[in-house]
């Protein structure tokens, strides 16, 4: 008895066998091309299984459509990305496989992870968010995944802009939303340097760590969050977290009691892995469900 996962990622798709303890077994990536090819890839994957596939656990890009009462359920909807934009991802699976599958965000599959398994374990809830090529974020509360009319898009929030930026912001929806500010490509864009080349220039931290805070902040007193777990490439800069965490007591300023910060914002435990263990996880709860 086997469970299957996904993470459909803009870049890259990982897909993985797991147990029912959430251990990956096998993974193999594939490049994000075009839809048919890369499915494709899929399903030659899950084919070597399909005897013992119980289910299977999709994180995807998005946006996507997560109510099950739509018509438009299972899609990648919006994305940027053209060839995969209304794709009905879960309706080619289907096809293939007769399995119970279960679909959510990359990120929301990544608080899943983190909350189950990772750095959040024990805890009824957790943020996971992602800052890298862009910035995504998804919540486990009571040990559900935050899900609404849609999804949560907490890259795109509003954030006060540093009163020294002049940088216009990365977002062609927004401008200076969150993800148009503090994601990799704006850092590169603002700097002239990808971050990971910037690791001695305290400036462009300070200034990463502004950004992050207030979002933290938004995000802390609407939600609170019992952990708030932050990966993708940006945070691999570690030096990060305790600015963050020090802008971030600066701009609470007494009004709450969080808990100790060290504790609170950390980096993933399950690393890279954070997003397809909870695929795999999102598998066994759906087949569980079924």
């Amino acid at each position: 008895m086997v469970f299957g996962a996904i993470e459909a990622g803009g870049t890259k798709f990982v897909v993985a066998i797991g147990d029912a303890s959430g251990k990956v077994l096998k993974r193999e990536t594939y490049p994000t091309t075009e839809p048919a090819e890369t499915m494709k890839s899929v399903e030659r994957f899950f084919k070597q299984y399909e005897g013992d596939l119980e289910a299977i656990g999709v994180g995807s890009f998005g946006p996507i459509d997560v109510r099950k009462a739509s018509p438009t359920y299972g899609y990648i909807t919006s994305t940027p990305k053209l060839a995969w934009r209304n794709y009905d991802i879960v309706g080619a699976l289907k096809k293939a496989f007769d399995v119970p599958i279960g679909f959510t965000t990359d990120v929301n599959a990544a608080a899943l992870g983190e909350v189950t398994l990772g750095a959040a374990e024990g805890l009824s809830s957790c943020m996971y968010i992602t800052i890298g090529t862009g910035i995504g974020a998804g919540a486990v509360v009571n040990g559900k995944m935050l899900e609404g009319y849609s999804h949560p898009e907490m890259g795109h929030i509003m954030v006060r802009r540093h009163k020294h930026d002049r940088y216009q912001g990365n977002c062609p929806y927004h401008d200076d939303c969150l993800e148009g500010l503090a994601a990799g490509g704006a850092i590169e864009k603002r700097w002239g340097k990808k971050g990971v080349e910037l690791a001695e220039n305290e400036e462009v931290w300070n200034l990463e760590a502004h950004y992050i805070a207030q979002a933290l902040m938004n995000y802390s007193l609407i939600l609170s969050p019992e952990r708030i777990v932050i990966g993708g490439g940006v945070m691999k800069q570690r030096q990060v977290f305790p600015l963050v965490r020090q802008k971030l007591k600066t701009l609470i300023a007494g009004y709450i009691q969080l808990p100790d910060l060290e504790e609170y914002i950390v980096p993933p435990k399950l690393e890279d892995d954070a997003g397809i263990t909870g695929c795999i996880l999102l598998a066994v709860q759906t087949q569980n469900e079924a």
